[in-house]
């Protein structure tokens, strides 16, 4: 199976994914304020993270690429990007630096978006060349390095050695002259593996819960077997991993992902201390629809997550963080270590 044809499968079935898992954020509850001393007028929602100021607290996640039916996602993708001063990150390169003829599908996203703030992507596996030339690919503002070992095993052609990732990982680091970013894709990060990523010289981590698009799913509705059912709650979710590695924030930028699908979600994260937020799948559903409405339903999400900082009494985003909340349920147990 060709790299296109499997980047094209990963969307498909993205876009088909009932995501019902029950995710974390729903344990996290605002206290309710009767009383603010605000106004919509006041709110703010400037932030600074991997060293640039933006807009708005979250970013476009990587998602696609490497296919001439992911070229117009990613091309639709950097508009809504460049409409609201967003960060985007584009999906997996490495179809790409394999086959320069797929290069376009990326590069698109700095044509249409030629000032952007756009991160590039390899895998944990890449070379330092790869990486040096990912980046120059889409001239990347920073550069995204995935760590995937759930869906790499449960993939039918994935990779079966890991062994040279935290190497690699710190030979890219050391080689790049750009902020990088070690990512998750959808199982969560402890804090022993950011302790462990620190020690490589990292300084920006996604950490990419689980509660979103489900690698192990996806990978296992591709193969011909499809034995991997039982792990379809595999990983940590987006709020446990932010609560577990939050003792690290002074050390390590923090962002968060993973089955983030609205703007309280969002929020809920930026309380934890998180520097921003990354979304995948409600963008991607937004790319598949007419450009109008497509911007529509950003512009929705933004009133409305200005809507509740006023329901919090937050004016800035750092205002967030002061926010009285509620750990239900078993994350109550995290209040100790938070």
């Amino acid at each position: 199976m060709t790299r296109s044809k499997r980047k094209d499968d990963h969307v498909a079935l993205a876009l088909q994914q009932e995501i019902q898992q029950t995710n974390d954020f729903s344990l996290m509850r605002y206290v309710h304020r009767g009383l603010v001393r605000m106004n919509y007028s006041d709110v703010n929602t400037e932030t600074t993270y991997l060293a640039r100021r933006f807009a708005l607290p979250f970013y476009i996640n990587a998602m696609t690429g490497g296919s001439l039916k992911t070229m117009e996602t990613n091309r639709k993708l950097a508009l809504i990007a460049k409409k609201y001063d967003l960060a985007m990150a584009v999906g997996s390169q490495h179809a790409a630096l394999d086959d320069e003829s797929l290069v376009p599908s990326y590069r698109i996203v700095r044509e249409t978006y030629p000032e952007g703030f756009l991160i590039g992507n390899v895998s944990a596996n890449a070379t330092v060349d790869q990486a040096l030339r990912a980046v120059s690919m889409i001239d990347a503002n920073a550069l995204g390095i995935h760590i995937n070992v759930a869906q790499e095993l449960t993939m039918d052609e994935g990779d079966r050695d890991f062994s040279d990732w935290e190497s690699n990982i710190a030979a890219i680091v050391k080689a790049v002259d750009v902020p990088v970013i070690v990512k998750e894709v959808g199982f969560g990060m402890s804090h022993e593996t950011v302790s462990r990523l620190l020690a490589c010289g990292v300084a920006h981590v996604d950490v990419s819960g689980h509660g979103g698009t489900n690698f192990i799913w996806i990978e296992n509705t591709r193969s011909k077997q499809q034995r991997f059912d039982y792990l379809a709650d595999w990983g940590i979710s987006t709020v446990e991993s932010v609560l577990m590695t939050k003792s690290l924030q002074k050390n390590v930028e923090i962002l968060a992902s993973g089955g983030v699908k609205t703007p309280l979600d969002v929020m809920k994260l930026c309380t934890l201390g998180v520097k921003a937020v990354g979304i995948s799948g409600q963008f991607l559903r937004a790319a598949q629809l007419e450009e109008d409405l497509m911007f529509d339903y950003v512009d929705g999400f933004i009133h409305d997550f200005k809507l509740l900082m006023v329901l919090v009494g937050a004016k800035t985003i750092q205002d967030l963080v002061q926010c009285d909340y509620q750990l239900m349920g078993r994350l109550a147990s995290y209040d100790e270590i938070s």
